[in-house]
């Protein structure tokens, strides 16, 4: 146990007995315990296997590769149809996690073994993503916005090309597309 972890399941928080299990198993499976994005990490040769963290409506232990994962027992959940590598197993009682410890571990030690391999998740590239119609007329239209936006980094232009296109509406995009203009000509990503 790392002690500056502590301060996670010290609080008083909604999934207080649930994370304290979640934490015996990850540590019982000889992984190193530290702090990353505020909440447990659990590391294999300086490798993220596991982080534990908790939502309003469950807990969960999420799988850094878990898309590489065999998922025997289909437990496994894609938080999103954009999270690529990452795979949660989520739960909502304490009953469900000892009763799954045994599957859980099998879960950890899979991941340790995809580690051990080196296997990558293979990502999306960028380009691979929509480009909705309405951005890319100003893309078009605009040599200067083009240039800057493929001098983003690639993930800044994930963001962008996510967030227009998410608006269902033609009328939001565009209204999107405009306003996101100015930053892109800076140079800047979309929460900069």
């Amino acid at each position: 146990m790392n002690t500056k972890v502590d301060f996670f399941f010290k609080e008083d928080k909604k999934w207080h007995e649930e994370l304290k299990q979640l934490r015996l198993i990850a540590l019982d499976c000889n992984l190193t315990e530290e702090v990353k994005w505020g909440c447990p990490c659990y590391t294999y040769n300086d490798n993220n296997i596991v982080l534990i963290h908790d939502f309003k409506e469950y807990c969960a232990f999420l799988f850094f590769k878990g898309a590489l994962l065999n998922d025997a027992e289909g437990i496994l959940i894609q938080q999103t149809k954009n999270v690529q590598a990452a795979r949660q197993i989520r739960f909502t009682n304490v009953k469900e996690i000892v009763d799954r410890k045994a599957i859980l571990k099998a879960y950890i030690y899979e991941a340790i073994e995809v580690e051990k391999a080196g296997l990558k998740v293979e990502l999306k590239k960028t380009e691979d993503f929509v480009t909705c119609e309405e951005f890319q007329t100003k893309l078009d239209e605009m040599p200067s916005l083009k240039t800057a936006f493929e001098a983003l980094t690639p993930g800044r232009q994930r963001a962008y090309k996510l967030y227009f296109s998410a608006a269902k509406q033609a009328k939001t995009r565009e209204a999107r597309v405009e306003k996101a203009i100015p930053q892109i000509l800076d140079g800047k990503g979309l929460d900069d």
